[in-house]
């Protein structure tokens, strides 16, 4: 009787009130938690299996592969994904196994650039990005595999002698106070600096990170950019997964 009486009691009612709606709502939180790992589990699920059969041979997504499509891959990679160079070495392989020819790998802190011997060991026919252009935009692309080796300060460096280059070349000399910097202006001064490398078509960036990490903006315009997710969980279905949805798009805008 005493507890009905309690109940009844408009402070002590509210308290019982408020303790099981503040209980209903931890366990609706749990089952929503619940179904959202179990939907995450199942798609984890599905894009292994899908890798395996595309891995398997399977799904012959890479036999129609239009690899003229991707005439330079972007690889960004974050700082920690870099120092894996084992892990570098093995995507490499599978790039060049798909049959891509011009790659740049790109990480901000240049780990890649301290590796880079030990990557161009591996690759007996591959040569530097530099050394296989006869110009600073033109792909050789009878050249079996190419590699270009960036980080962040190769951007800042590039932006401080573009901006050198036009204001000398533009303002200083021509005394125009209201010169517009425009997308051909840059362009000339980064080719003329040495630095008009050509645009990525595609980029895909493994890490925990959904961005770019700093990658040089200029040469981004017309870049299609794919998250990976973390290297060490690489697979090559995912790989050709991506490059083929990216071949498989129609583009009626871009260069």
């Amino acid at each position: 009787m005493n507890w009905l009486t309690s109940i009844q009691d408009p402070i002590i009612g509210k308290d019982l009130y408020s303790k099981y709606y503040y209980l209903w709502l931890i366990v609706i939180w749990h089952v929503v938690h619940f179904i959202i790992s179990i939907w995450y589990c199942a798609l984890r699920l599905a894009e292994t299996v899908e890798s395996y059969l595309i891995s398997s041979g399977l799904l012959m997504w890479n036999k129609t592969i239009d690899t003229s499509r991707v005439q330079y891959l972007a690889i960004v990679l974050d700082s920690e994904e870099a120092c894996r160079t084992s892990e570098v070495i093995k995507l490499l392989q599978c790039i060049e196994r798909i049959g891509l020819r011009n790659i740049c790998l790109y990480d901000r802190e240049g780990v890649l650039k301290k590796s880079k011997d030990i990557i161009m060991e591996k690759f007996s026919r591959a040569k530097l990005f530099e050394e296989a252009c006869t110009t600073a935009t033109t792909l050789l692309d009878k050249e079996p595999f190419t590699l270009e080796f960036v980080s962040f300060s190769d951007g800042k460096e590039a932006i401080a002698q573009a901006a050198n280059y036009i204001f000398t070349n533009y303002h200083k000399s021509r005394y125009q106070k209201d010169l517009p910097c425009t997308e051909s202006h840059i362009d000339e001064a980064l080719k003329a600096t040495g630095y008009g490398q050509p645009y990525p078509d595609l980029m895909l960036i493994y890490g925990p990170s959904r961005c770019n990490l700093g990658f040089p903006a200029w040469r981004i315009r017309y870049t299609e950019m794919v998250h990976m997710g973390p290297l060490k969980s690489m697979k090559y279905g995912s790989l050709i997964k991506a490059i083929h949805r990216f071949t498989m798009v129609y583009q009626n805008y871009g260069k």
